[in-house]
C-alpha cells in the first residue's frame, strides 16, 4: 500500500479532508449529543413536557430545510468563504444555546444552529467533491466522510453522556466553540484561494429557495407533531398539505427557472437519484432507532447518562472498521453490492434490537447484540451510499450534490422519527389501556417503532437493487 507524500500536494489536500471532516463532525455531533442530555436540561430550564422534542426538533427543521440553499450559495459564492462563515455562526450559536436561561431561548438559538449547519455541511462535502478526483482518490476521501459522518451520531451519544454528567448538559455546546473557532482559523489559512471562485454570473434562485425551505420545513413540523397531535389533526394535516404544495410548486420553479437552485437534470444521473432514495429510506429507520435505543438503556435499564452514551461506544468502533475496509475494496467490486447487502444486514440488527428488548434485561443479552448488527449494517451502507449519490457529478454541481445528499439524510431520518414515534406513542397508549406496566408499555412501543424500521431498511435494499448502477475505479490505496 501506498504512501501519500503529502509535501507533493501544493495545497494539501489530505489534511484539508481531515479539517472538513472535523468541521462535519461537530454538525453530525449535535444531532445526537443532546439525547441524553435532555433529562437534565428539562429539570433545569423548567421545559413543559411538550417543548422537550423541539431541542433535537428544532435543529432538524433548520438542518434539512435549508441544506439545498447552503449547497447552492456555496457553489455560487465561494465554498471557501461560505465554509469559514457557516462555521463561525455555528460556533456562536452553539456558545448562546450554551449560556441559556429559559426553554425558548434554547429551541431558537438550536433552529440558528442548524440554519449554519445547514449551510456548513454541504460547502464542505462540495469542496471534497471537487478538489478529490473521481475514482480511487475520491473513493478515499469520502470513505473517511461517510465514517466520520455517521460514526459521529453514536459519539454524540457518548459524548453527551460524558459531559452532562460530569460537567453540564451545558458542555454539549460549549464544547463546540474552542474546536470551530480552530477549524475557522485553520481553514482561512489552509484552504486555497481557488476553491469554489464565486460564480457572479449566475443569480441565486430565491423563489426555488423560499418554496424548497418551507416546503421541507412544513412537511418535517406536521410530521414531527403527529406523535403528540395525531395523524388526524388539522395541524399535521396543514402542515403536510402546505409542505406537499410548496414542494410541488418548487419543482415546477426549478423545471421552468433560467438559472435553477436544483437543475432537475442532476437526477438524469441515475445513481444519484437511486442513491438519495435509498439514503433516505435508511435515514428513516436509523434516527428512531438511536432515539429509541437511547431512552430504552436509561428508562428501561436505568443507566446514566455516562454509562448510556458509553454503551453505544462498541457502535463507533464497529462503522469505523467497516467503513475503512469498504473505502480499500469498493473501487474492485462497485458500490452497488454494499448497498444492497448493507441495509439487510441494517434490517437485521433492527430485528434482533426489537426482539431482544425486555423489562429487566442487560446491556450483553439485550442490546450489544442488535447494535454490533446495525453497526455493521451502517458501515457498509453509508461509504456506498455517499460514492453513489455523488458520482458523475460535475464540478459546478458539486455543492448541489452534497445538499441533496445531505438533505436526503436530515428529512429522511426527520420523517422516520415522525413516523416511528406515532407508532410508539400509539401503541404505548393502547398497552397502557390494557392496564400493563408503564416499563412494560415502553417496551412494546420501542418494539413497534423498531419493526417499522426494520421494513425500511428493506425498502432501502430493494431501491438500490434495482434503481443503482454499478460503478468500478481503481482501489482507493491511501494510508489514512
Amino acid at each position: 500500500m501506498a504512501k501519500i507524500n503529502l509535501s507533493k500536494h501544493s495545497h494539501n489536500k489530505w489534511l484539508i479532508l481531515a479539517l472538513l471532516a472535523m468541521a462535519q463532525f461537530m454538525v453530525v455531533l449535535d444531532v445526537t449529543v443532546v439525547n441524553v442530555a435532555l433529562p437534565s436540561m428539562a429539570r433545569e430550564l423548567h421545559f413543559a413536557a411538550n417543548n422537550l422534542q423541539w431541542v433535537i426538533t428544532a435543529y432538524t427543521l433548520t438542518f434539512g430545510g435549508f441544506l439545498l440553499l447552503g449547497g447552492r450559495a456555496a457553489d455560487l459564492y465561494g465554498r471557501r468563504k461560505i465554509f469559514i462563515w457557516a462555521v463561525l455562526a455555528f460556533s456562536t450559536m452553539s456558545l448562546i444555546t450554551g449560556l441559556a436561561q429559559n426553554d425558548t431561548w434554547v429551541i431558537v438559538t438550536r433552529a440558528l444552529q442548524g440554519l449554519a449547519a445547514a449551510i456548513m455541511s454541504p460547502a464542505a462535502l462540495s469542496i471534497i467533491i471537487s478538489e478529490f478526483k473521481e475514482g480511487s482518490e475520491r473513493n478515499a476521501a469520502l470513505g473517511v466522510w461517510a465514517a466520520v459522518a455517521v460514526g459521529g451520531s453514536a459519539v454524540g451519544v457518548l459524548v453527551g453522556g460524558v459531559l452532562t454528567q460530569y460537567l453540564s448538559w451545558r458542555w454539549n455546546f460549549f464544547v463546540n466553540v474552542p474546536v470551530g473557532i480552530l477549524v475557522a482559523i485553520t481553514a482561512f489559512a489552509l484552504l486555497p484561494h481557488h476553491i469554489g471562485e464565486e460564480n457572479r454570473k449566475i443569480k441565486l434562485d430565491l423563489r426555488g429557495a423560499l418554496t424548497a425551505t418551507m416546503g421541507l420545513m412544513a412537511l418535517v413540523f406536521g410530521l414531527s407533531k403527529a406523535p403528540t397531535d395525531g395523524w388526524s389533526s388539522l395541524v399535521v394535516i396543514g402542515f403536510i398539505a402546505t409542505g406537499a404544495v410548496l414542494l410541488i410548486s418548487f419543482i415546477l420553479n426549478e423545471h421552468y427557472a433560467k438559472q435553477p437552485l436544483m437543475p432537475l437534470s442532476i437526477f438524469r444521473i441515475r445513481n444519484v437519484a437511486g442513491g438519495n432514495l435509498t439514503i433516505l429510506a435508511i435515514a428513516c429507520s436509523l434516527f428512531a432507532m438511536f432515539f429509541f435505543m437511547t431512552l430504552y438503556v436509561q428508562t428501561i435499564l436505568g443507566y446514566g447518562p455516562a454509562k448510556a452514551g458509553l454503551s453505544f461506544l462498541p457502535a463507533t468502533v464497529i462503522i469505523a472498521a467497516i467503513a475503512g475496509a469498504v473505502s480499500r475494496i469498493v473501487g474492485r467490486i462497485g458500490y452497488k453490492p454494499f448497498l444492497v447487502i448493507g441495509p439487510l444486514v441494517l434490517s437485521f440488527g433492527l430485528y434482533l434490537i426489537a426482539h431482544d428488548m425486555k423489562v429487566g434485561g442487560n446491556y450483553w443479552h439485550n442490546v450489544f447484540p442488535g447494535l454490533a448488527v446495525v453497526s455493521l449494517g451502517m458501515g457498509l451502507s453509508f461509504i456506498a451510499g455517499t460514492l453513489a449519490s455523488t458520482s458523475g457529478v460535475p464540478k459546478h454541481f458539486a455543492g448541489l450534490a452534497s445538499g441533496i445528499l445531505n438533505t436526503s439524510q436530515q428529512v429522511g431520518g426527520s420523517i422516520g422519527l415522525a413516523i416511528l414515534s406515532a407508532v410508539y406513542a400509539s401503541t404505548l397508549t393502547s398497552e397502557l389501556i390494557s392496564r400493563h406496566g408503564i416499563a412494560l408499555s415502553q417496551v412494546r412501543g420501542y418494539q413497534a417503532g423498531i419493526h417499522v424500521g426494520v421494513g425500511l431498511a428493506i425498502g432501502a435494499a430493494i431501491v438500490a437493487l434495482l434503481a443503482i448502477r454499478n460503478h468500478k475505479t481503481a482501489t482507493a490505496k491511501v494510508i489514512i
